[in-house]
């Protein structure tokens, strides 16, 4: 195997699509204990795991594309890292928190928030930072020989 291009890119996906199988799951489980299949029903329960999911799906396209886009120029770099694995866990803890967990659903949000307003900013101003930053690519997509 070589070497592996955008690592972090790779686990934010897969994390994310963890993720979503997981808040998935918990969706369908409200349905199957209330027999609702289609729509919410009203149901405070399912309306919340809904909106977990619904949330989650709003959010995590735009942070794995960002990560891919920022490692791709500037390089695998430990808070890139952080940001990722801090993307996880707010996420987490937003379907928690949707579920009666008091400090979850805030949490889960303001860093959602923070996250994008800081990936998205910093992927607004690579391209007219120093050349340094963003002269050498990071990876090539052309073989080596």
């Amino acid at each position: 195997m070589g070497p592996i291009l955008l690592p972090i890119a790779l686990v934010s996906a897969g994390a994310a699509a963890i993720l979503n199988v997981w808040l998935a799951l918990r969706t369908s489980a409200i349905r199957r204990q209330t027999g609702i299949g289609i729509g919410d029903g009203g149901n405070e329960a399912l309306i919340r795991r809904m909106r977990a999911h619904a949330n989650f799906i709003e959010a995590a396209p735009f942070i794995v594309i960002l990560i891919a886009l920022i490692e791709i120029t500037t390089g695998s770099s430990l808070w890139l890292w952080g940001a990722s694995v801090l993307f996880v866990l707010a996420r987490i803890a937003h379907a928690v928190g949707m579920d009666g967990v008091r400090f979850g659903r805030a949490a889960g949000t303001r860093v959602t928030f923070a996250l994008l307003l800081a990936l998205g900013g910093y992927a607004v101003t690579l391209p007219f930072l120093a050349p340094a930053v963003h002269s050498v690519p990071a990876v090539s997509a052309v073989p080596a020989g």
